[in-house]
């Protein structure tokens, strides 16, 4: 890993006149860096969008992100999108439209959409027990006496009582592994974890439940997670550029790297380079997807589009799943949040969560692994979607920020669910 030194001052500034440089001599088509991008005509401005704009800019610019892309979606068409910044700062690589960005928990809708095809055709239930199929979990400490009683839907719904960290022990050493590296390896700690409380009474976020969904998959249809999803999902809605774990060779020319900011003892801040590629290990299932932005699109366009372009299409997208069953995955089952005071609440569904914040109600997912970060919310009934990436983590980051994020996130949901 590399890292660049910075204070909270001049540095800062400098880095930031670097970046500026850099891209004044980048090109994306015909628009400059920093505006938004029109890449499929629309006469009508999308709703919100320019707010959306402003204050990504703004939460780019507290937390100092190196790179980052946003777009939306109408009836299935990228309509409008803005990049900022860059994929490979010491390369001078501008983001793009094949920058590859990784989508850590959006990933695990991909894990539920497995479970769900292989219940539609018969070969599981959603309340079958999970040691039916993992039994290897009845490792993990038991207070309650209850392992027996988690079920597919419980670890859909994050509601199993299993833990939320995948690897807990860690004292960010060199040596140790980013996530744990094979199934074994989890095995090997089921005994030094416990159930936190009785499965189905609340909900509390697990990322081990999504690995113990994939063996299911693995289980029944008898091919690895990552060639499942490849051969039922990624191939028949035709994302070609879609991966898990190391970079392809052709693909590699575009993968972003990742980055962190970080305290230094000076008092300043330390800029890391991550690096292109990461190990997620036996995480995969949970957070492993690698694409550029327009393959989420694609991905958005099967979720919200009711009527696919053509036949074929419309065939491939009754294969992955049909609407029914995509409709009852959005159906909320496990209370998640609720703020009174702004009127934001959130629940989850099977994998996907729903939130509503004021006027505004959304379905998705979030990601975070590494520097990157992803946000992918979406409308069905108007059939309109909002992404959002970036390759930066600000740990330093101070209230400022936090305000800026929250401030992004309220207009990206405006752009997912228009009120126009």
């Amino acid at each position: 890993m590399e890292s660049v030194k910075l204070n909270n001052d001049s540095a800062s500034l400098a880095f930031r006149s670097i970046i500026f440089l850099v891209l004044a001599t980048c090109s994306f088509g015909a628009v400059r860096p920093g505006t938004a991008q029109e890449t499929r005509g629309s006469e009508k401005p999308v709703s919100g969008w320019l707010e959306l704009v402003d204050r990504f800019e703004t939460y780019v610019e507290a937390n100092r992100i190196v790179g980052g892309s946003a777009l939306a979606l109408r009836a299935g068409e990228i309509v409008v999108r803005h990049d900022h910044g860059l994929a490979d700062l010491e390369a001078g690589t501008a983001v793009d439209d094949r920058t590859i960005f990784h989508w850590g928990s959006i990933t695990k809708t991909l894990t539920a959409i497995a479970i769900m095809q292989l219940r539609d055709r018969g070969l599981l239930s959603l309340d079958d027990p999970v040691t039916r199929w993992v039994p290897e979990i009845r490792q993990i400490h038991d207070p309650h006496g209850a392992i027996d009683e988690i079920t597919i839907e419980m670890l859909l719904t994050h509601s199993s009582g299993l833990q939320n960290p995948t690897w807990p022990w860690t004292e960010g050493r060199e040596w140790e592994p980013f996530e744990p590296t094979t199934w074994n390896q989890l095995v090997a700690m089921m005994p030094y974890q416990e159930l936190l409380f009785r499965p189905g009474e609340r909900y509390s976020y697990s990322n081990p439940g999504f690995i113990y969904l994939a063996r299911i998959v693995e289980a029944i249809s008898g091919d690895a997670w990552q060639a499942y999803i490849q051969k039922n999902l990624f191939s028949p809605l035709g994302l070609s550029r879609s991966y898990f774990g190391v970079t392809p060779y052709w693909l590699a020319p575009d993968r972003s790297h990742n980055y962190d900011i970080v305290p230094d003892p000076s008092g300043g801040t330390e800029l890391v380079d991550n690096g292109a590629d990461f190990d997620p290990g036996v995480t995969i299932p949970n957070g492993g997807w690698n694409a550029p932005i327009g393959e989420l699109a694609a991905y958005a366009a099967f979720l919200t589009k009711r009527e696919a372009h053509s036949p074929e299409m419309q065939r491939r997208f009754d294969a992955v799943l049909n609407r029914a069953t995509l409709q009852e995955m959005w159906e909320p089952r496990v209370p998640v949040s609720e703020d009174p005071g702004t009127g934001h609440t959130e629940s989850v569904a099977l994998s996907f969560f729903l939130v509503r914040d004021g006027e505004h109600s959304v379905i998705g997912h979030t990601g975070s692994q590494a520097g990157f970060r992803a946000f992918f919310y979406f409308q069905p009934l108007k059939q309109t979607a909002v992404i959002l990436a970036f390759n930066t983590a600000n740990q330093a980051a101070g209230a400022e920020a936090g305000i800026a994020f929250e401030e992004m996130m309220r207009a990206a949901y405006a752009v997912a669910d228009p009120l126009d």
